[in-house]
């Protein structure tokens, strides 16, 4: 199962959420920029222990040695305003925080 999938060209998590990355975040570098009070602000998208990489969907090992999925290298984040599928209240927000498109 895949935590993320593209709805109307838009990534979604599995509740149909928008999800975000970070500019700060390096691709492929396999981690997070966004720890801390950002994560609690932008929740990451977690990956469960059984998950697998396939495709463009990878897995990094943040800080806390959890696993977020992250799409084409970078992490991806939700942003709690969203609370519909659809909503993308967070796009561009500080401009450092994208909607994730196909």
């Amino acid at each position: 199962r895949r935590s993320s999938d593209l709805k109307d060209g838009l990534l979604v998590n599995t509740k149909g959420l928008t999800v975000y990355t970070f500019d700060k975040d390096v691709a492929n570098a396999g981690k997070s920029a966004c720890n801390g009070d950002c994560a609690v602000k932008w929740p990451p998208v977690l990956a469960a222990a059984n998950d697998k990489p396939q495709g463009p969907y990878t897995i990094v090992v943040r800080d806390d040695g959890r696993r977020q999925w992250a799409y084409r290298g970078k992490p991806v984040y939700t942003w709690p305003e969203d609370q519909e599928p659809g909503d993308k209240f967070g796009d561009n927000y500080l401009k450092v925080w994208h909607i994730v498109r196909q």
